[in-house]
C-alpha cells in the first residue's frame, strides 16, 4: 500500500492523513544536506535533525553537550537538501527547560534560521507551558515521552521506561496532556509494545516508535545505526539495513592501496 503520489509534499496535516487511512509514517535522523538528499529521494516521510547529532557527529556520550546554534547548523543543511519530507528540529538540551519564554525564543531561532518545518522537544507535564505558548505562536511541536535521552543522567541508564504500573499510567495521561496542549504528534522511545499501542490508539494525533513495537502511527532509527556506520550500538529494537562500517572502509583501502601502487589516476583519470 503507498499514498507516495498523494503527498507530494508532507506537512505535519499529512500525518494526521496517515494515521486516519492506516498508512505508517516513516521517520529517520538526518544531519546534513548530501544525505537529506538521498533520504528524500528514497521516499521517507520526515527527517528529524535529532540532538543525537551530538553523539553521531560530534562524538559525545550523551545528546546533552550539543547547542542551538549547532541545531540551526544541522537543520539549515537538511532543509537545503529537502523537497518532500517533513522536516522536524530537536530543541536542544537548556535551550527550553528553564522557562516558556526561552523555549518559545528557541523554537522561534530555529524557524526563522533554518526554515524547517516543525520542532521537537522532550518531557511530559514539565514542559506543557511551554508547549502552549509555542504552539500559539504557530509553531508546530512533536512531543517525546518514555526514554527521553536529555534526561539520561537522572534515569542513570538508557533500559526500558514504564515498565511498572505508575509510570506506565503517568504515561498514558502526559501523552494525552501533550495532544490537548497542542502537538501534532509524540516520540515514543523504549518502552513497553503494549503500552505503545494503548497510548497509540488512545491518540487522536501520530505516534513514532523507536523500541516501542510495532503498533506506533510510525517508526523513527537514527540513521547512523541503521546504515551500519555506528557499529557500537546494538539495541534490540535496531535493524540494520546496510553494514557501511565495514563497507567504507574495504572502499578506503582499496583506495589507499591505488594510490601506493601508483595505480589511481591512470592515464584515463588524468588530463
Amino acid at each position: 500500500m503507498s499514498y507516495l503520489k498523494e503527498f507530494k509534499k508532507i506537512t505535519t496535516q499529512s500525518l494526521q492523513i496517515m494515521k486516519k487511512q492506516g498508512e505508517k509514517i516513516s521517520m529517520l535522523t538526518c544531519y546534513d544536506f548530501s544525505m537529506a538528499k538521498l533520504l528524500d529521494q528514497s521516499g521517507v516521510d520526515v527527517l528529524l535533525v535529532g540532538d543525537s547529532a551530538s553523539n553521531v557527529m560530534a562524538g559525545h556520550e550523551t545528546t546533552l553537550p550539543i547547542t542551538l546554534e549547532q541545531m540551526i547548523y544541522h537543520a539549515q543543511c537538511v532543509v537545503r537538501g529537502t523537497d518532500r519530507a517533513l522536516v522536524i528540529v530537536d530543541l536542544p538540551f537548556g535551550s527550553y527547560q528553564s522557562n516558556s519564554e526561552i523555549a518559545l525564543s528557541s523554537a522561534i531561532r530555529i524557524m526563522k534560521e533554518t526554515g524547517a518545518h516543525a520542532i521537537k522537544l522532550e518531557g511530559g507535564q514539565e514542559v506543557i507551558d511551554s508547549i502552549k505558548k509555542i504552539v500559539k505562536a504557530g509553531i508546530p511541536v512533536m512531543g517525546h515521552l518514555g526514554l527521553t535521552p536529555q534526561s539520561i543522567y537522572q534515569f542513570g541508564s538508557y533500559g526500558v521506561r514504564a515498565k511498572e504500573e505508575e509510570e506506565a499510567n503517568l504515561l498514558v495521561e502526559e501523552a494525552k496532556m501533550l495532544e490537548a496542549a497542542g502537538c501534532f504528534g509524540i516520540v515514543l522511545e523504549k518502552i513497553p509494545a503494549d503500552l505503545a499501542k494503548k497510548v497509540s490508539e488512545s491518540l487522536l494525533i501520530p505516534s513514532i516508535g523507536i523500541g516501542a513495537g510495532k503498533h506506533c502511527d510510525g517508526q523513527v532509527l537514527v540513521m547512523h545505526d541503521m546504515l551500519g556506520i555506528n557499529t557500537e550500538f546494538k539495541p534490540r529494537f535496531l535493524r540494520r539495513y546496510l553494514n557501511l562500517g565495514e563497507l567504507i572502509p574495504l572502499a578506503v583501502k582499496n583506495y589507499v592501496a591505488d594510490v601506493k601502487q601508483q595505480d589511481f589516476p591512470n592515464e584515463e583519470e588524468s588530463y
